[in-house]
């Protein structure tokens, strides 16, 4: 990686560049990365430091394993391209206009810029256009559908913005912000191929547009087209990467970019909070937990990726935890799509699942493409039995994004519900198939499988095992595997899957009724087949129950010592199994 005195150079000329466009949520990220970057203790007392070292730095306390950084002197990057600036050509009017475009007035700026030529004052025109377009869509949408509903809106801008950019680009006069607007207006036109080239061509050009980089991102939807890029080698493009490698659900690699990222980004609360997302999606909670109340200590007013951490303080029951999040975010911003997200979340684990509706439904008029709340809604419908209302804010959700495991997977549940068992198995096996090593999904398919009217026992069997193998932590897996064996009379594997599940349970220090089942079966099956030293162990371990089982298991004790004694095996049936 460069020097990190570069790139704090590079990331400062870089801020003020993206502010002068007015793209102001790049130029947050490039803030937020110059912050993150690590002092040089001999410039900086620690009085002047951000963190005290070794303290705060998540990175040293909570890593997830050792990697190996490449050494600094190991990669070249790209040289900081000189943006050719033009306020002298036409300052005024850019002033002006730039006014205007941070009032909102959008047309008002396109009309101020109609006559100038400098490259600042045809992209701030070019992209006040395409906001007036959305906005105009946006009250078409509102108009005509409601802010949930479906509608054929457009922006009708995209076709004149495309013929003007197409014409800079083949000139050659086109700079490399026009040409992220341009990949922008590509991809909302559906000519994808054509708009990773554009965005390729405008990140090699000018490497620090994290727009550029996001947009560029959501169009790598394999890993063959995310190699296929022609990237400059900039240590932008390690953000890029890794966020990509996330997106394609390559976790362990996200995780190793955002590593190696640290060596100099040491305190970037977006590296922090990209590393949580990764351990989340491999369900590593507690870790989760950990590096977002890190983050709340350091940004007490952070809201972004928020939404997350209430995920996890719901799945693990932490009510208090919850609620406390869901006040500190309704202070700090109550009108942030993640803020409605997490109060939804918390009246969800109350019960009050129609209060909880209602603040999604309100996340999604402030964001209609908000993935999460649309999920999230479902699963609150489900709960509620309102299963076409379920079906329809989980097909918004994939409409969205087709690549959210968690709303196919829900689909596969409506489905379910309402006993359609060969519709649930085709959103099963989408959901499965974007997240292979997630045990829920397997078991979920499996149980499809074990039902009644399908009742395909190979099949579930197949299914139980791998999510046997993927680390069934609720303890579902092993327990059918067994059942569904001795179903099909092969009592070896059945044998097998019982001893591993009692294994588990042991180590796990479980009891209940699968432990005194898994007791039984072995009890019985190891003295039919003469092993009476194994087979008494199991019964002994059955004494220490109370009801039917322990006098069973002293009757199998008695037939078996009196078999040991010498009298015939044919008396051991006096005995009940």
């Amino acid at each position: 990686m460069s020097s990190k005195e570069s790139c704090r150079n590079e990331l400062r000329t870089a801020i003020r560049q993206l502010s002068d466009r007015c793209l102001y949520s790049a130029s947050k990220w490039a803030a937020e990365q110059l912050v993150g970057i690590e002092l040089d203790p001999a410039k900086y007392t620690p009085a002047n430091t951000r963190f005290q070292r070794g303290s705060s730095s998540i990175r040293r306390r909570f890593r997830t394993n050792e990697i190996t950084s490449t050494p600094v002197a190991g990669v070249s990057y790209v040289s900081t391209p000189v943006m050719e600036e033009d306020e002298i050509v036409d300052g005024d009017f850019y002033l002006l206009a730039k006014s205007y475009f941070d009032c909102r007035e959008y047309r008002r700026a396109v009309h101020v810029l109609r006559d100038q030529n400098g490259k600042k004052s045809v992209f701030l025109r070019c992209y006040a256009l395409y906001l007036a377009g959305e906005k105009r869509k946006e009250e078409e949408m509102i108009e005509l559908e409601g802010p949930l509903g479906r509608s054929d809106a457009v922006n009708r801008e995209l076709v004149s913005l495309e013929r003007e950019l197409s014409t800079f680009r083949k000139n050659g006069t086109i700079d490399p912000f026009c040409l992220y607007l341009y990949g922008l207006v590509l991809k909302e036109k559906g000519s994808e191929n054509l708009a990773r080239t554009v965005l390729v061509e405008s990140v090699n050009s000018y490497p620090w547009n994290w727009n550029a980089w996001s947009e560029l991102q959501s169009l790598c939807t394999t890993i063959d087209i995310l190699n296929s890029l022609n990237l400059n080698n900039h240590w932008m493009k390690d953000f890029f990467l890794a966020g990509a490698y996330h997106e394609l659900r390559m976790h362990s690699e996200s995780l190793t970019k955002y590593e190696y990222l640290q060596s100099t980004f040491s305190f970037s609360n977006y590296i922090q909070a990209q590393i949580a997302k990764a351990q989340y999606s491999l369900r590593e909670f507690e870790q989760v937990e950990v590096i977002f109340e890190e983050l709340l200590r350091i940004d007490p007013y952070r809201v972004e990726d928020m939404d997350m951490y209430s995920n996890v303080l719901y799945a693990k029951e932490c009510f208090s935890a919850l609620s406390y999040l869901a006040h500190r975010v309704f202070m700090t911003d109550k009108y942030r799509p993640e803020s409605c997200c997490i109060i939804g979340n918390y009246y969800s684990l109350k019960g009050q699942h129609e209060k909880s509706v209602v603040y999604f439904r309100r996340a999604l008029k402030l964001n209609k493409n908000y993935l999460s709340a649309w999920t999230l809604m479902g699963h609150e419908y489900v709960e509620m039995k309102n299963t076409p209302a379920a079906v329809d804010a989980y097909r918004r959700a994939v409409d969205i994004n087709p690549c959210d495991y968690r709303a196919w997977y829900g689909l596969g549940q409506a489905y379910e519900m309402m006993h359609m068992p060969f519709y649930a198995l085709h959103y099963f096996r989408k959901s499965v198939f974007l997240q292979p090593n997630d045990s829920r999904l397997w078991i979920a398919m499996a149980q499809c499988y074990d039902t009644d009217q399908l009742h395909m026992l190979e099949e579930a069997i197949k299914c139980y095992r791998r999510a046997a193998n993927c680390n069934d932590r609720e303890a579902i897996a092993l327990n059918r595997l067994a059942k569904l064996h001795k179903e099909l009379g092969r009592d070896e594997e059945a044998a097998f899957y019982y001893k591993k599940d009692l294994e588990r349970m042991e180590a796990e220090e479980r009891e209940g009724p699968n432990m005194v089942e898994a007791l039984m079966f072995l009890a019985t099956h190891c003295r039919a087949h003469e092993r009476f030293e194994e087979a008494e162990v199991y019964c002994t371990r059955l004494l220490d129950y109370t009801g039917p089982e322990k006098e069973t298991a002293k009757s199998m004790l008695r037939g078996m010592r009196l078999v040991q004694s010498g009298f015939p095996p044919m008396d051991i049936e006096h005995f009940p199994p």
